[in-house]
């Protein structure tokens, strides 16, 4: 199979893990065994080694953790960097990361500010601007001047803006299922962060639910695990904090369309989508 196509697969494949999808998982109640998780990820393994950069952000002192995986197969000299979407963290890519490192490529996975393994201040504003800078300060102090940078969903926004602010550093840019194809801003108003913030609190397991169903034709295999991951934040003492960061990000995404952005795109893109993954999602793309 070709690299590109087999690397389309593991876009749509890095959602997945091994799990299989059991009897419970179609009820609209969680599973008895659920139990609570801890929002930073404590208790997930993660494929490869995690370390952690040092930042000032808005005041506060933060960790924005990382993987950097070296090639398994000949190095080709080249890098990827892989940015996760909302609902994810870079642990989701594990199988991108398997197939690119036997490729020969270098591959840098962050958590943003926020999410996963790194640190998640809940009273500051969220940017694309700063999760692109962000990123650019783990490519410095990792001494790469040139990357492609690839990004699937909120993360295909970052990866936008990076190749906007950083058109020296990007040699490539490859999104799949991008959101912020449109300005919503010109859909529908905004209800403000408190309503955000009282939506996002009361998430239940039917809500978390019908959010990760919408992403697939079909409920694939490997899904329950992240299903599960969401539920078990809910149960923990730390989910007020995690709930305040989802509005914020909510009020991102909405602010801050990067349609605008795509005129401005210099290097080389490559837009992956499928004609079922939303309303007019082959025309936006």
């Amino acid at each position: 199979m070709p690299l590109m196509r087999r690397l389309h697969l593991s876009l749509s494949l890095s959602l997945l893990l091994s799990l299989t999808l059991s009897a419970q998982s179609t009820n609209s109640t969680p599973p008895a065994d659920a139990k609570p998780v801890s929002i930073n990820l404590d208790d997930l393994p993660y494929p490869h080694p995690v370390q952690y950069l040092s930042l000032s952000f808005y005041g506060d002192d933060v960790r924005m953790a990382y993987m950097d995986v070296a090639p398994t197969g000949t190095a080709n000299g080249r890098t990827v960097v892989l940015l996760h979407g909302m609902n994810f963290f870079g642990e989701a890519w594990t199988p991108t990361i398997e197939l690119l490192t036997k490729e020969g490529y270098r591959v840098v996975v962050p958590d943003q500010i926020g999410f996963g393994r790194s640190s998640k201040p809940d009273r500051v504003p969220y940017t694309l601007n700063d999760m692109a800078r962000n990123t650019k300060a783990i490519l410095d102090r990792l001494g790469i001047a040139k990357a492609q940078i690839w990004g699937h969903s909120m993360g295909g926004m970052v990866a936008t803006r990076f190749a906007l602010f950083y058109p020296d550093i990007a040699t490539h840019l490859v999104i799949e299922n991008q959101i912020g194809l449109e300005d919503a801003r010109l859909a529908r108003p905004w209800g403000g962060f408190d309503a955000a913030y009282k939506a996002s609190l009361a998430r239940d397991w039917p809500a978390i639910r019908q959010n990760f169903e919408r992403y697939f034709v079909k409920m694939p295999p490997g899904v329950e695990k992240y299903i599960l991951i969401h539920y078990g934040w809910t149960l923990s003492g730390e989910w007020p904090r995690l709930a305040r960061i989802r509005a914020s990000l909510m009020q991102m995404v909405y602010q801050d369309p990067v349609v605008y952005d795509w005129p401005f795109i210099k290097v080389r893109t490559l837009v992956i989508g499928g004609e079922k993954d939303g309303p007019n999602y082959p025309a936006l793309a």
